[in-house]
Order: C-alpha cells, then sequence, then structure tokens
C-alpha cells in the first residue's frame, strides 16, 4: 500500500526536513501520548492521524484521519488505496471464498472507508449506518455511539433480510478507541456466524479488548479484529487548552455551474439502503461519463471534489477519476456535522472551517480545510459539490474559498412500494391469468437499433446487448408458411415434452410458482401453467421476469415474489438450454441474492429441451425445433425482449420491455398455446419422472462449444450459439458468420436454412455435431 502525506494533514517545512505530524500543536500544549503498536504494513498510527480539539463533553480530542478524504483533503486514489488494503486483510482473514459476507460501515466519517473495503470482497454487500431519517422506511436496527456529537445509528435496508441472512458480518470504522459501538452494534443485530471488525486503527486498552472476547465467547461466535495501525492513547487529566477564535473567510463570490441532469438515472447515490455487486457494475460504466462531465466544466490547478456527509464514497470515486483526466491537482473531503476546534497551523489537522445549516433539518454543518487560511497557495481554484441536499447553503459558505464552485446534484434515492405485474391486455397479447410480467413498459421509448449497429457496439465493449433491441420485423409470407409447417409437424412432440418437464415440477412442488425467463421461457411457462390445470385442476400463478448475461436477474423482481410468494415454491422456466451460460446466470445471481437478503430461491431451471446437457428439470434432451423460437414477439405475446439500461431503469424498478401493439395482425402467440393446448388431450400416460433427473448435468453442450470455439478460432464462447433455438436467435437477431449444420438435420432445421439464405449465410455440414446446428457470430464485426 501506497500512503501519501496531504498538505493538511501535514507539512513540509523550508529546508525539505519531513513533514509536520498534525497532532504538534495539540501534543506541545497538553500532554496527550499516542503510542504505536505492532502492524501488517508497517505503519503507526500518527502516519494516519492527526489530533484535534472538539466542542464535546464527553470526548474532547478528536483523532483526525489523513487518509479518508472526509475532514482532511487527500488525494482520491490514496484514499481508495488505503481502504482496498484494509479490505485486502479482511479478505484474507475471511478466507477465500467467502460467501453472504455483509459489511457495513460507521456513519458518517466510515461511510466511505468501508465501502473501499466492501470493494476488497467480490459477491458482498455493503451497507452503511445513516443519521438521517428517510419518511416512509422504517429502521431494521439501530444502536448508539456514546461518545460521538451524533450519538444515534439507524441501519435502513431496502430488504430487512439484508440483516437476518446467514454469512460473515464486516463492520468498519475508522478508528477503534474502546469498540463499545462495535459492540453496541453486534446486540442489536440478528446473530451471524462470524464477526470481523475493520478499521485504519486499533487504540483499544487491553480492558476493551477483553470486553469484545467476552461478547464473543457469549454469543458463541468469533469476533476478530483487523487493523492498519494498533496502539494507544493516554490522556492526561488536566483540561486541554482552548484554541483561538479562527479569522473570518473573506472574498469574492465564486462563480457557480450546475452540471444538472448528468447523474444517470441507474446510479444510486450511495449504500443507506444497500449497495450490491450489480450497483457497482453501473458505477464502473457510468463513472467516465460523469468525470468527462466535470473535467470539462474544472477551472485552475488546485480542484476539491466536496462530498456531503455520508455521501462520500462516489465523490471519492469521481475525484479519482477526474484525476486520470486532468493534470489538476485533485483532492477530496466531505462535510460533517462534527464540530471542533479549528487552528490555522500546520502541526493542527483543521486549519480552517465554513459552517452553514443543514437543508434537512436546519442543524449546524461544517465544512474543514477547504477555505485557505492564512497561505494562499492552499486556495482551491475550483470546488467540485456533490451533493444529495439543496446545494445553496454550502455554495453560499464558500464565497472566498474558491474561484468556482461545480454543482453535481445527486438525487437521494428512497425505497419506494414494489411496483405491480403488468398484464394483459394493457401489456402483451396473452390474457391477464396467464402470466403477470415482472418489467416496465418501455413502449414509449425508441430502443431499436440496425443489427449491424448494435453488434459493432456489443462486440467494440461500448454497451450491453440489453442496453438496445433489435428491430422486431414482420416476417416474410414463405418464412410464416415455414413455420406454420413447423408447428403442425412438432405441436405432438412439444406436448409431450411440455407435460414431461409440468410433471416434473409437479413432483417437486405440490403448489408450484412459475417464474419464466423472459422472453422465450413464457410461452413454455404458460403452456406448463395451461397443463397443471388441464390435468391436476391446479390454478398455478406464472410470472415472467428478466434475466440478462453478464448482469444477473432482476432483484426487484426477486423482491417482489419473496414479498408475494414463499421463495421455495417457485420454479424457474426457461425454454431450452443452449451452451447453459443462462443456466450458471440464473444460479450465481441467485446466490448472491439470498447473501443479500436472505431469501434463497432454488436455482435449479425447468426446461422444454435441454441438448446442452445442463439441468436435471427438463422434457427432452432432444435438440429439435420448438416453434416459438423460430418468431421474436409475434409468437412471445407482442413483448421485446427484455431492456436494462442505466438511463432509463432507476433503482428500485423492474428491468423493462416493449408491448409492440402494432404487430397484433402478425401475431400469432395464443395461436401456438392453443395449438399445443389441443394436443395435451391427444398425450397418453406418461411415465413415473423423478422431479430431478438421477444424473447430475454433464455439461456436454459447454465443452463441445469450447471445442468448436478453438476450432474456429473464435476465442469467445459467447460468440457460439449451439441448438436451433439459439441458432435462430443468431439469424434474426445478430451478425452470423456461419451456421453448422449436423449432416442428416436437413428435415429439422428448414426454417433455419431458410433464414441462412435470405442473409447470405454460409452453412456448413458438419458429421458428429452434438446439436442440429450451431450459429456463428461474426467475430470482431466492424461495419467498415
Amino acid at each position: 500500500m501506497t500512503l501519501l502525506s496531504d498538505s493538511a494533514g501535514s507539512a513540509t517545512p523550508a529546508g525539505g526536513d519531513a513533514p509536520i505530524w498534525s497532532g504538534r500543536w495539540v501534543s506541545d500544549r497538553w500532554p496527550i501520548e499516542l503510542h504505536s503498536g505492532l502492524s501488517p504494513v508497517g505503519l503507526r498510527p500518527r502516519d494516519l492521524l492527526g489530533i484535534a480539539l472538539r466542542h464535546n463533553a464527553r470526548r474532547s480530542q478528536l483523532l483526525v484521519s489523513t487518509v479518508l478524504g472526509k475532514h482532511v483533503p487527500a488525494d482520491p486514489r490514496v484514499v481508495l488505496s488505503t481502504g482496498h488494503s484494509l479490505g485486502s486483510l479482511v479478505a484474507e482473514r475471511l478466507g477465500s471464498p467467502a460467501r453472504g459476507v455483509v459489511v457495513i460501515g460507521y456513519a458518517e466519517t466510515a461511510t466511505g472507508l468501508g465501502h473501499a473495503v466492501a470493494d476488497a470482497l467480490p459477491g458482498c454487500t455493503y451497507l452503511h449506518s445513516t443519521r438521517r431519517a428517510v419518511p416512509g422506511v422504517a429502521a431494521a436496527a439501530g444502536f448508539e455511539e456514546e461518545h460521538s456529537h451524533a450519538t444515534g445509528h439507524l441501519l435502513l435496508p431496502e430488504d430487512s433480510g439484508l440483516l437476518a441472512a446467514p454469512g460473515p458480518m464486516v463492520l468498519v470504522d475508522d478508528e477503534l478507541s474502546t469498540g463499545r459501538t462495535v459492540r453496541n452494534t453486534i446486540r442489536a443485530l440478528p446473530g451471524r456466524e462470524r464477526y470481523v471488525v475493520a478499521t485504519l486503527v486499533d487504540l483499544r486498552s487491553a480492558e476493551d479488548q477483553v470486553e469484545l472476547d467476552r461478547l464473543a465467547g457469549e454469543l458463541g461466535c468469533p469476533i476478530e479484529v483487523v487493523a492498519l495501525a494498533t496502539g494507544a492513547v493516554a490522556l492526561p487529566p488536566a483540561a486541554p487548552p482552548v484554541p483561538p477564535e479562527p479569522h473570518p473567510v473573506l472574498g469574492a463570490r465564486p462563480e457557480v455551474v450546475v452540471l444538472s441532469d448528468c447523474w444517470p438515472r441507474g446510479l444510486r447515490d450511495g449504500a443507506r439502503h444497500g449497495w450490491r455487486p450489480a450497483d457497482s457494475d453501473v458505477l464502473d460504466r457510468r463513472l467516465p461519463t460523469l468525470a468527462e462531465a466535470v473535467t470539462a466544466a474544472l477551472s485552475g490547478p488546485r480542484v476539491l471534489v466536496l462530498g456531503t456527509e455520508e455521501l462520500l464514497y462516489v465523490p471519492v470515486r469521481l475525484a479519482a477519476a477526474v484525476a486520470e483526466l486532468t493534470t489538476a491537482e485533485i483532492s477530496s473531503s466531505s462535510t460533517t456535522r462534527s464540530p471542533a476546534h479549528v487552528v490555522d497551523d500546520p502541526g493542527y489537522p483543521l486549519r480552517t472551517r465554513i459552517a452553514f445549516g443543514s437543508p434537512a433539518d436546519g442543524g449546524p454543518r461544517f465544512a474543514y480545510n477547504v477555505a485557505p487560511g492564512l497561505d494562499p497557495a492552499r486556495r482551491f481554484d475550483t470546488v467540485v459539490l456533490v451533493t444529495d441536499e439543496d446545494p445553496a447553503p454550502v455554495v453560499q459558505a464558500l464565497d472566498g474559498c474558491c474561484d468556482r464552485v461545480v454543482v453535481v446534484p445527486v438525487p437521494a434515492y428512497r425505497p419506494a412500494p414494489l411496483p405491480a405485474p403488468l398484464r394483459g391486455p394493457a401489456f402483451g397479447s396473452y390474457a391477464a391469468p396467464e402470466v403477470g410480467w415482472l418489467l416496465q413498459d418501455l413502449s414509449s421509448v425508441t430502443l431499436e437499433a440496425p443489427t449491424e449497429e448494435r453488434e459493432e457496439v456489443i462486440q467494440a465493449g461500448r454497451g450491453h446487448y440489453a442496453e438496445s433491441l433489435p428491430i422486431e420485423y414482420e416476417p416474410s409470407m414463405a418464412y410464416r408458411a415455414l413455420y406454420d409447417k413447423a408447428l403442425a409437424a412438432a405441436a405432438g412432440r412439444v406436448a409431450v415434452a411440455l407435460g414431461v418437464v409440468t410433471e416434473r415440477v409437479l413432483r417437486r412442488r405440490a403448489r408450484p410458482v412459475l417464474v419464466s425467463l423472459a422472453r422465450a421461457g413464457t410461452p413454455i411457462g404458460v403452456l406448463m401453467r395451461r397443463w397443471a390445470q388441464r390435468r391436476h385442476g391446479l390454478d398455478v400463478p406464472h410470472y415472467a421476469l428478466s434475466i440478462v448475461r453478464g448482469r444477473g436477474v432482476d432483484t426487484v423482481a426477486l423482491r417482489w415474489l419473496a414479498a408475494h410468494h414463499d421463495p421455495a415454491d417457485v420454479v424457474f422456466v426457461d425454454g431450452w438450454t443452449g451452451k447453459g451460460a443462462i443456466v450458471r446466470e440464473l444460479t450465481a445471481a441467485l446466490d448472491e441474492h439470498a447473501g443479500a437478503t436472505g431469501h434463497r430461491f432454488d436455482p435449479e431451471l425447468a426446461v422444454l429441451a435441454d441438448p446442452g446437457h445442463c439441468v436435471r428439470t427438463y422434457g427432452t434432451r432432444d435438440d429439435f425445433l420448438i416453434p416459438s423460437a423460430c418468431l421474436n414477439s409475434t409468437v412471445s405475446g407482442l413483448v421485446s425482449r427484455t431492456v436494462l439500461n442505466d438511463e432509463l431503469i432507476a433503482p428500485g424498478e423492474f428491468h423493462g420491455a416493449k408491448f409492440y401493439s402494432d404487430l397484433a395482425a402478425a401475431d400469432v402467440s395464443v395461436a401456438f398455446l392453443d395449438a399445443i393446448t389441443a394436443r395435451f388431450d391427444g398425450v397418453g400416460e406418461l411415465p413415473v419422472l423423478p422431479g430431478l433427473d438421477a444424473a447430475p448435468p454433464s455439461w456436454a453442450g459447454w465443452a463441445a462449444i469450447e471445442r468448436i470455439s478453438a476450432a474456429y478460432g473464435i476465442g469467445e464462447v459467447n460468440l457460439v450459439k449451439p441448438g436451433v433455438g439459439e441458432t435462430t436467435r443468431v439469424l434474426l437477431r445478430r451478425v452470423p458468420w456461419k451456421i453448422l449444420a449436423r449432416t442428416g438435420s436437413e428435415a429439422d432445421i428448414e426454417h433455419v436454412l431458410l433464414l441462412a439464405a435470405e442473409r447470405g449465410v454460409p452453412v456448413e455440414p458438419v458429421q458428429d455435431l452434438p446439436y442440429s446446428c450451431v450459429g456463428l457470430i461474426q467475430p470482431g464485426f466492424r461495419r467498415s
């Protein structure tokens, strides 16, 4: 780890001597002693802390971190690397891989530190405590920090199950003086299997260490502490000195630039209500554009990015991104509730202070080391204010501190009631009881792009396939005739496989809740519901939700399901398997969701056809033409593919889709369902089948695709789409390179051959292909 000194926390005297420690002013006047102990990274407490004095009868001294980017402006890259180093110690202590980890950071000083620690723990969920009550959001827990200026902490997770989920819990604070707040926290929460307390500096006495060990024994679970530095503080009995009053800030009013509407709709402001891996993905995707907008608004060589109270992590990430785009000196810090004495001396950490009233409650708020004080070289040219509140009080307080204020308004996320499912005929052409779409309607938004344009963007890494839609075309008369022929030929075979998979599900669940993966799984889910009605008189609920390769399952939809049904009753449904990418995506996403919410869904996927040998609940493993795979929305309720676009989907909202009502004349969705349903009575007695195949999946399909990818020099398995259904999708939505067809399968893939001929795609016969056909997407596609 590299830790750099910053201008406010230390100062270098003339002649290049060692930096002045920012606890010197206090220690010279008050015999407080800061002792050093062991450190896994070779640091002393004074390398990370200065000492200030505060207006607090409970505790006069204030240990001020010089690497948090909170009270003392610091290089944001140092702030993040410090947190990541502490997170690495936590990861080492937990062991790898640690699953179901929940990290809690303490407001307000350690909200950003906790988030940086969470960065080092892949798959974890992060939540910070808050001192801000949110109307309409009930506290899942609360605890006290007795020595603090503001003692009460609230935990407001969007899903209260987060705190009850099994797995390790990591508690993060900037410094550990007594450990009392940690003990209060652990007692206030449901029991966990293990706790790790992470802090920059552990200054507990031997008696305080015994108290934490005693609590661990009482609870019967380990409570471990990791720190970058350890030591002790010895306080004198005498009262501390009273510093002189600071001089006022004088100067002209700065120019104010407001970057309105620059915050991406899909990006959370922070972790007050929880932060999951998908939220980090959104931040990583959108931060470069946000940083470019901020960089373009800067003026001068010294820039401060100023967060507001608990809003600390995203401003630090923004500051670090801006630092990579400019030669200006970028620092980051935050406003605070903590009142403290200021002394404009290089041996004191809090040299200047601006004060203002909180827009939320009118209480006093402060920002330290923003005003230049007696040293004009410490003046910032631009202050970038990142705030989730009315910026006016802070902007006014910045008079004389800088030449320009750039305001980045951040919408404060507030959990709202879960959205309701969409149903036909308002959305989709299926009847209302057939399916509830756990989606939001994006029909009014233009999302379609030409196939070649989408392919180039996807393969160049400039966008994800779920951020836009392919253009939906009405099928040609020849292709529609081929679909009708395929339906007539395959309806009976589909009905048998449909009966097999439904009976298997009913053996596993007496009253299942079917949840199809929109949209290919949705016609199959409707048919399974119809089979359960026809054969068993069961009225089985059926919903459709979105799953996106590389981005997981719609977690808002999962929360809706958990709120309305027992997760143990839910069975996920899809049409078919290819190589098994969605099976793996579903399993990983549900495991992460269980760790974050305590709601555990069964990842076993039920499919009509499993040619990839990826699941244990299937109707057949033959790779045959399922007629619904031939068409797009016109056989899927006139609903588009699902959309996950950060500019359209906000936190707390379902993924989206469009209803193509203008294609109603070409819609065969209900006719397809009726054609298969009409064959139910002709299906004889099915063999007695277990709910799950006794043999585990062999994943033979995935292995075959890896061989094909290597043999054709593709190098990317996601560009190899096996099976009739996936090959059809390649021809309808992507830029195909060639089609591999198993010798002798021509009769089963007539529609594939017709589509290939219409698009001028070569078809290559292959002996012993494990699928009827495989579609290869053009690798490295560029429109030029």
